[in-house]
């Protein structure tokens, strides 16, 4: 059961309680930010994409992963942002992007969740397993983004990138590849053109840019 606490709005003085979410970790284990019960919450006049993520420490297996800030919308109209402790202890949003943490890749399964992880990290919480199973490998999907992870042990093919790219058009996303065996020749070429971005899966589970517009998706 996750935390609840006390929340009083600054605008209107209308006590609420507040459930911390608990989002899933990679192991399986929930984990949920912690509140600073000490601090006040701030009225949220603009949004800022960088400050809206917190990282907050897996307790069971340490991997670090970025999370929604803790929000809560007051019925006078305030939405309250509500202060945090980070992962160092110390009450505020976490300077810049932390290193990624991957996962060693042994089995099909591990390369689905570094390519998973791997997209939270670049700005996609909600990265999902996608309603619609590609002709193979493993579907991913987020808001704004459907993503195709490869786990064969033979290079990926174009039919492999053109039908991520047909399954992008179709839901007005951006589509991302990841091959644990990399590409052949004309799959580059044609990722190239339809500029859909490329990374190869190490064995450690970090992704690798392949193409230029993978370059781009991991610099932000």
């Amino acid at each position: 059961m996750s935390e609840k606490v006390p929340v009083r709005c600054p605008a209107c003085r209308r006590e609420h309680v507040y459930r911390v979410p608990a989002f899933p970790c990679a192991c399986g284990t929930p984990v949920a930010p912690a509140l600073d019960v000490s601090g006040e919450p701030a009225q949220l006049t603009r949004r800022v994409w960088q400050e809206s993520w917190v990282t907050v420490p897996c307790p069971r297996c340490c991997l670090r992963t970025q999370w929604p800030w803790p929000e809560l919308g007051c019925p006078c109209g305030v939405v309250l942002r509500l202060p945090v402790l980070s992962a160092e202890g110390a009450t505020g949003p976490s300077a810049g992007r932390p290193a990624f943490q991957p996962v060693t890749i042994r089995t099909p399964l591990d390369a689905v969740t570094a390519a998973a992880l791997y997209l939270r990290w670049l700005g996609y919480p909600d990265v999902r397993r996608a309603d619609q199973r590609p002709p193979s490998g493993i579907g991913l999907a987020a808001r704004g983004l459907v993503a195709h992870v490869d786990p064969g042990t033979g290079p990926s093919s174009t039919r492999e990138v053109e039908c991520l790219w047909l399954t992008a058009m179709t839901e007005s996303a951006r589509g991302v590849h990841f091959s644990l065996a990399g590409y052949d020749r004309p799959a580059l070429e044609r990722a190239g053109q339809l500029e859909i971005p490329l990374f190869l899966l190490d064995r450690t589970g970090t992704p690798q840019a392949v193409n230029d517009a993978a370059d781009a998706l991991a610099e932000g």
